[in-house]
């Protein structure tokens, strides 16, 4: 599993850098390595710095004062130059590539309707908009802070190791009639503790990657509750269900508070060893080196310098220590996005057992059977053929199918076998029971899913003829449509953008249920009359609707069906 995990994220990692962009990557990657490196070096100027100035110092050498003071501010002015610039180039970094890996995963989602398969699929990925808008901005803001964080320190390391080793002299321990001689010890000490810190710090704080994990599940199951409501505001408000909303957030909420403060509490363990581990680094090699002073072989300057170097040391040593809280929220963050691209593949990985055929003038199904996700069959063997013009009803009980077979009808039903011809080129059009209207104009919602590219005639005809002239003047009017007009009015809507759009077949799945059954017929009745060679399939309970189809496909139950014609 681990294997298999580091894999994923090495997968998730690795794909920008190998790349189209990954010169453009690397170049501000190498900068910004550069520029980490070249403050390092500057912070062990700074160091020699406070030898001679503390040296000075102690030694009344009034002269040597105000030159180390310039020397400081000169060393301090680039540092800081270096620091700022470093963070800019980070964010630029950060930005680059967290567009890249959005782009991805938006291609991704929406390719061969994955999105769509994960939710009939009913998998365990929760918020997969959350997941592409804020983990991916997690995973990229965490991975750069924690990777220059590592290569800053282990610069660090490198070069005051050998500064605390050149400072530390040397350490007799007596043993019996012999002593030994430790080399650097101070740097050795360094070791141990750090070492031994992390081990523990690892103890303490391995809790907290569940924590983290579940945290943002909550947090996302809350806000999605939220905009449910919002959403669904006139039904619930028709309802009176505001308490029972309430009473839903309330639930939702106390798991985030719940988690949280099992958070807090692991957080607050593992903050008092940090500082702890932190405050007893800072007076260790004060004692270490205290001797060495007392003894007169070293002087104020060096003490401070030792003193600096042993922080820088322990510093870089307890990367790990201070960073844990970081790299738990990271190790949340790619399980989250990892799981994301496994149930993405689950969904791609689908075997389209349906065969599509591009031929003739017709919509014909031949020995298709349609199934669910779980195998169970719901229509066995179905065979039929819808000409150019033609309109076929399907009927049948609740549950039996109908509007899983208009689905597949539609192509975006993937779970069957058999064989669908269709003529070549054809254009299909579907009109569930509530159409959608993207956000934007009124104008982009009725050419939806085409580019709105119609005359102010033909638009203003359509609307017209659907009874909807009122909404000419708003046409480019920018707003959420889906909650301005009532059902009735999408309804019309749709009907209006089936006579711009013109396709070869229309499928409706009771795309008349809130309309009068007199609107209901003269919808249909233009449709026959404005676009004559258009093949229409409906789903409906309404017995009037027999009266404007030719035929009726009757959905028995346990996979029966039959087709019977429809007499006038």
């Amino acid at each position: 599993m681990k294997r298999r995990f580091l894999h994923q994220f090495w997968q998730l990692f690795r794909g920008y850098w190998t790349s189209e962009e990954k010169w453009k990557g690397c170049g501000l990657l190498a900068l910004v390595i550069a520029f980490n490196l070249g403050s390092v070096y500057f912070l062990v100027r700074i160091n020699s710095w406070y030898n001679d100035f503390y040296n000075a110092i102690q030694q009344y050498a009034e002269g040597q004062f105000w030159p180390l003071i310039g020397e400081f501010t000169a060393l301090a002015f680039l540092y800081i130059i270096l620091a700022v610039y470093a963070i800019y180039l980070r964010q630029m970094l950060q930005i680059k590539w967290r567009t890249w890996l959005t782009n991805r995963f938006l291609a991704r989602w929406t390719r061969g309707e994955v999105y769509y398969r994960l939710q009939i699929l009913r998998s365990d990925t929760d918020n997969p908009d959350q997941r592409i808008s804020e983990d991916i901005n997690q995973f990229v803001t965490l991975a750069l802070t924690l990777l220059f964080g590592l290569i800053k320190q282990l610069a660090t390391l490198a070069a005051f190791s050998v500064v605390l080793w050149n400072l530390s002299g040397t350490f007799r321990v007596p043993v019996g009639s012999h002593a030994f001689v430790v080399c650097g010890y101070m740097f050795w000490f360094s070791l141990i503790y750090s070492m031994a810190g992390t081990g523990i710090a690892h103890l303490v704080g391995r809790k907290l990657i569940g924590l983290n994990f579940e945290q943002q599940r909550f947090e996302a199951d809350f806000r999605f509750n939220m905009m449910r409501v919002r959403e669904n505001a006139e039904n619930i408000a028709f309802y009176r269900g505001e308490q029972v909303e309430r009473v839903g957030f309330s639930e939702r909420f106390a798991k985030v508070i719940g988690n949280f403060w099992q958070l807090m509490r692991q957080t607050k363990l593992l903050n008092f060893y940090v500082n702890g581990y932190g405050q007893i680094a800072l007076i260790v090699p004060l004692i270490l080196a205290a001797p060495q002073y007392f003894a007169g072989t070293m002087a104020l300057g060096g003490l401070l310098q030792t003193v600096s170097a042993f922080g820088r040391v322990q510093d870089a040593l307890s990367y790990f220590v201070s960073s844990y809280d970081t790299i738990a929220q990271l190790i949340a963050v790619i399980r989250r996005l990892v799981g994301f691209m496994d149930h993405m593949a689950e969904a791609e990985a689908h075997e389209e057992k349906i065969v599509w055929k591009e031929a003739g003038e017709a919509l014909a199904l031949e020995d298709v059977s349609v199934t669910l996700p779980d195998g169970r069959t719901l229509l066995a063997h179905v065979t039929f053929s819808l000409a150019r013009g033609a309109r076929l009803l399907i009927t049948g009980a609740s549950g039996c199918g109908k509007s899983t077979l208009l689905r597949l009808l539609a192509g975006i039903w993937p779970y069957g076998m058999g064989r669908v011809v269709r003529p070549a080129e054809s254009r299909v059009l579907f009109l569930p029971q509530r159409p959608y209207l993207p956000l934007g104009s009124l104008r982009r919602a009725l050419y939806y899913p085409l580019a709105a590219s119609g005359t102010e005639a033909r638009l203003k005809t359509a609307l017209e003829t659907v009874g909807l002239a009122a909404l000419v003047p708003r046409l480019d009017v920018i707003d959420d449509w889906s909650r301005i007009l009532s059902l009735g009015e999408q309804q019309r809507l749709a009907f209006a953008r089936v006579l711009l759009v013109a396709p070869d077949f229309v499928f409706l799945d009771e795309a008349t249920s809130a309309l009068d059954e007199p609107r209901e017929e003269e919808l249909y009745a233009l449709l026959r009359r404005k676009l004559p060679a258009m093949g229409m399939v409906s789903v409906g309970h309404r017995s009037t609707l027999r009266a404007v189809h030719d035929e009726e496909l009757m959905l028995e139950g346990e996979g029966k069906w039959k087709v019977c014609p429809i007499r006038s």
